[in-house]
């Protein structure tokens, strides 16, 4: 038998399976509570506008950056935030996961010193280690990361770029207060650090009064590329995302995109387009909203009947996500095994952190799917399993 390896990269020994993506394997068996994925409400999503792909121009290969529409439509989408951007400075993206690979492929060389929040996204992660980043982190809190922390690393590691999600954050459920994306914005600039600033969530705003006006908008001084995505409001399946970047990076971005797929689908770009200038737009939103705010409370409810003595947390104002603390118990990777066997499935905080080097009492748990009587019967089960009780459930 041939034993011969394959000659492969050094690039590809860094890379690690996305345990999100593995976990959601096992989550689609029958009887199992998932509460692991990031996963949008099917029955809240708009209805697909079948009549504006039926255009057989739209199925012809397409430029790099994106359909004129989509990107004039997007640009007054992110306009809506208060940061201004022209046309010219958006990117369509097969999912706003495709702008972290290309932030990646343009700032990052092996051992380029970096930032990130701490816990932070698990795909970033992913992405930045395969490419070889040294990735520093900075303690979060509810309302963004310390101030002091962040200047110390900026001093002591001098990063090339910082990576953050100011809007509920996933997964910590974060989202930084005015004053914090001001202070933040300042610092960044005057150590000049490129700003990769990711906006997955910002639509799913359940109880904010305050502006969350970006991190990007705010810079004077400092590149910054700016992600976002439509898939956790519209049609996930698309996979339609896209960035928004300073005038001296966009050529590069545009040069990335042309070597990864050429172009994102058209077809979903029209639909797209067509429901960010529709008149249905803040309809579609407030009925997400709603929907999602009635599951974020039962979970809310059903967490306090079975963790209340377990853990401790914040409820999100926003996002998809709860973000536990135990008190006295872990939440690891062996912990899931435990917890899989009993049909019931979450994700361990440790995943959130480089090198799964913290957060070993920490879990994430998804509220956007599970009905509320999966939630008391998953979370009872959960907790037994967390404690080393029999689950019975």
């Amino acid at each position: 038998m041939d034993t011969d390896q394959p000659r492969l990269s050094t690039r590809v020994s860094r890379l690690k399976s996305s345990l999100v993506r593995d976990i959601l394997a096992a989550a689609t068996q029958p009887g199992v509570i998932s509460f692991a994925g990031g996963l949008p409400a099917a029955d809240l999503m708009p209805a697909f506008p079948l009549e504006t792909i039926a255009s057989p121009a739209l199925y012809q290969y397409g430029c790099s950056e994106g359909e004129p529409a989509f990107r004039k439509a997007v640009a007054n989408w992110i306009g809506e935030t208060g940061f201004d951007v022209s046309p010219s400075q958006v990117l369509a993206l097969a999912g706003s996961q495709q702008g972290l690979d290309f932030a990646a492929k343009l700032l990052i060389d092996s051992g380029t010193p970096m930032l990130t929040e701490a816990p932070t996204y698990v795909a970033a992660l992913q992405v930045f280690e395969l490419f070889g980043a040294d990735i520093q982190t900075v303690e979060l809190t509810p309302h963004g990361p310390d101030l002091a922390h962040l200047e110390t690393m900026l001093e002591k590691h001098r990063p090339s770029c910082i990576y953050l999600v100011p809007c509920f954050q996933n997964p910590s459920g974060a989202c930084y207060t005015p004053e914090m994306r001001t202070a933040v914005a300042e610092l960044l600039d005057r150590y000049r650090v490129t700003v990769i600033e990711d906006e997955p969530y910002r639509s799913v705003a359940l109880d904010v009064a305050h502006p969350m006006l970006p991190i990007c908008a705010q810079l004077r001084h400092s590149d910054w590329i700016y992600l976002g995505s439509f898939s956790k409001i519209l049609w996930p399946g698309c996979r339609i995302g896209y960035l928004a970047a300073s005038p001296r990076l966009m050529p590069h971005l545009v040069r990335l995109k042309q070597a990864a797929d050429l172009h994102t689908q058209r077809p979903a770009q029209a639909a797209v387009a067509h429901w960010l200038n529709s008149g249905q737009k803040e309809a579609d939103l407030q009925n997400l909203r709603d929907g999602y705010r009635i599951r974020r409370d039962a979970m809310q409810a059903a967490l306090t009947r079975h963790f209340g003595e377990l853990a401790e947390w914040e409820m999100p104002r926003g996002g998809l996500f709860f973000w536990l603390r135990l008190r006295e118990h872990r939440a690891t990777c062996a912990d899931l095994d435990r917890a899989l066997a009993q049909n019931v499935a979450f994700m361990p905080g440790e995943a959130f952190y480089p090198g799964q080097r913290q957060g070993q009492q920490t879990l994430r748990l998804n509220y956007s799917c599970a009905t509320p009587q999966d939630m008391e019967i998953g979370l009872a089960r959960l907790a037994a399993c967390l404690t080393e009780e029999t689950c019975t459930a």
